[in-house]
């Protein structure tokens, strides 16, 4: 059987789709590509037990839709995978039908659609386009590889998949996640094509960059605006073990000569597992080679955790702040506390790690002046020298979240059109309007431009790959203003 891992282009006026590999969809000015972990461990497995895979990112690729079309039209899979999101799920309803009006009489193309927006709403693809199987939950890569032995050999196929049988909407029971990733192999990066992912990605300082998941996803988990939460509930946390990481990492630098390494689990694992993977770094020298990136969450880690990290090469540390209000921590069951952000941001940079912020705009219940406080916040440990980039977005309540639960209740959901779920514009009614909630995740962007920040990137230039960090930090800069632009530029709706 052939099987083609597909991402097909998606041409619009708002820029490029940042769709694999992403908790929260966004349209960029700025060409970002992420490598999707779970699809290119799924490419893999299936490749090691024998099918024929085809990996076509036609948005990393650049493709034409037509050119899309042709390559579809020249391999002729027997199955393609669609990984999809809340805002372009319509357009892959689209997509879908017309390859199977292009497939009609030449060839049986079955497709089937992964991602969290189908988790959470299964039936609705069913209903709403030609599609042949929604796979669901966040072990699809051995899901999938269930449904690819069924129909080669007729066998049982495992819960979390929608399928048609006689022309009516069937499903094989609810998804589970009790899968080993330890039994996974080590993704097959030429398969997979991960130089298209190597360098047009904003968290790389050194080039070529790359990603790894050894953890399936947050061992918190319960965030209710992460849309990831509908496919990896914290409770069902999993990692691989921290020598099996290791390994993957030697590969990265002696096969690929990789210089940074993204690990993009929710949250990286911590504990005795944090430190044996820091010593193992150490005693292989890794740490000497390749700089390490990762996501972490306040409160956890002490100021020795984080000059281990350093010391076992760790650079980059992404924190979810969100917001500086308390109300808005607790509400969203972020389970921190305000007085934690500094203390955390405080110790990863003493301990000469870089941290990364993300925060949001947009919250239904938080008053413009709650909005301001957070803006101060972050203004505030920049100027302290506490926090090197950031991240900002509007609040989107995704389908299958507690967050779209919440609003839904509430009544104060503008709209259910997915098409406007892209972060160009606020689907929540509450204190602020597009314009503001564009305004202040620009002021976001700008908080950080402050004297005292820019002179200290400018005595942290050592060498040219410093500066060209700089160079293209400074290019994602002016392509997230542009991405909320005041006028509301790019964007197909606006109040």
């Amino acid at each position: 059987m052939k099987v083609m891992i597909a991402y097909p282009p998606l041409e619009s006026p708002k820029g490029v789709p940042l769709l694999s590999q992403n908790r929260q969809f966004q349209w960029f000015n700025s060409p970002t590509y992420i490598y999707p972990m779970v699809p290119a461990s799924m490419a893999t497995l299936l490749s090691k037990k024998g099918y024929e895979v085809i990996w076509a990112d036609g948005i990393a690729e650049e493709w034409s839709y037509d050119g899309f079309k042709a390559i579809v039209d020249q391999e002729r899979p027997d199955l393609v995978v669609i990984e999809t999101k809340t805002p372009v799920v319509k357009r892959h309803w689209k997509i879908i039908d017309d390859l199977k009006k292009q497939a009609a009489g030449v060839w049986d193309l079955k497709i089937a659609l992964i991602g969290d927006h189908v988790t959470a709403l299964p039936e609705e693809s069913m209903k709403n386009s030609q599609v042949d199987f929604v796979v669901t939950g966040g072990d699809y890569d051995f899901l999938l590889l269930s449904l690819v032995n069924s129909l080669t050999d007729g066998g049982k196929k495992e819960p979390g998949i929608w399928l048609r049988e006689n022309g009516e909407i069937a499903n094989t029971g609810p998804f589970v996640l009790d899968n080993d990733l330890n039994a996974l192999p080590i993704i097959d990066r030429d398969l997979t094509k991960w130089h298209l992912y190597s360098e047009k990605n904003g968290n790389y300082k050194y080039l070529p960059g790359t990603y790894t998941m050894v953890a399936r996803d947050c061992w918190w988990g319960r965030c209710s605006f992460c849309s990831w939460t509908t496919l990896y509930p914290g409770s069902d946390y999993r990692s691989r073990t921290p020598q099996s990481l290791l390994d993957e990492i030697g590969i990265l630098i002696e096969k690929y000569g990789v210089k940074e390494v993204m690990d993009d689990s929710g949250t990286f694992p911590v504990g005795t597992w944090l430190r044996e993977f820091c010593q193992g770094m150490i005693e292989r020298g890794y740490n000497k080679k390749v700089r390490l990136d990762c996501n972490m969450r306040f409160g956890k880690l002490s100021g020795e955790d984080y000059r281990l990290m350093r010391e076992a090469g760790f650079r980059f540390i992404l924190f979810g702040l969100e917001s500086g209000n308390q109300k808005t921590l607790d509400r969203i069951t972020k389970n921190i506390k305000v007085e934690d952000i500094e203390l955390g941001l405080r110790s990863a940079k003493a301990a000469g790690l870089e941290p990364h912020i993300t925060v949001m705009m947009g919250y239904p219940w938080e008053t413009l002046e709650d909005t301001q406080r957070t803006i101060a916040l972050a203004h505030d440990m920049f100027k302290k020298g506490y926090v090197d980039t950031l991240q900002a977005t509007i609040v989107m309540p995704y389908p299958g979240t507690p967050l779209f639960k919440i609003c839904d209740e509430e009544g104060c959901l503008k709209t259910k059109d997915w098409d406007r779920y892209d972060m160009r514009d606020l689907v929540i009614e509450g204190a602020l309007k597009n314009t503001d909630a564009k305004t202040f995740t620009r002021d976001l962007y700008k908080s950080f431009i402050t004297p005292g920040f820019v002179i200290r990137k400018i005595i942290s230039i050592r060498k040219p790959s410093d500066l060209a960090f700089v160079w293209r930090a400074g290019w994602k800069l002016i392509g997230h203003l542009r991405d909320f632009g005041s006028r509301g530029e790019g964007s197909e709706h606006s109040e």
